[in-house]
């Protein structure tokens, strides 16, 4: 099954010293095991556009979809047997540390 992480972070969050190292090993980890099949940071929610259409127009507004106080930073898309293995995966990416990890299973057909 394909899940999607989506890595989330409070307004105020600051990165952990070795974040960055520690999201490489990470990576190369979930690589390794072929479960990790994409991800990337996403730039900061200050340039994202909302997109509408209502009656034929677009109407595009700056900022998320929602105003909250934890924001979406970035994604991993990982292959996993089921929603157990993709906890598993998603509690050892260093960000579950310092912010929270959203888990959605893609729609599957039945």
């Amino acid at each position: 099954m394909r899940f999607l992480l989506l890595i989330c972070i409070e307004e105020s969050f600051t990165p952990l010293p070795d974040m960055e190292e520690r999201t490489e090993v990470w990576v190369d980890e979930m690589a390794r095991r072929q479960v990790r099949l994409e991800g990337s940071q996403l730039q900061p929610v200050d340039e994202a556009r909302t997109v509408r259409v209502r009656d034929g127009k677009t109407v595009t507004t700056p900022g998320p979809v929602a105003e909250a106080h934890r924001f979406i930073a970035g994604f991993d898309l990982i292959e996993a047997t089921d929603m157990g293995e993709a906890i598993e995966v998603a509690a050892k990416h260093p960000m579950a540390e310092a912010g929270v990890i959203e888990i959605r299973a893609y729609w599957q057909d039945r």
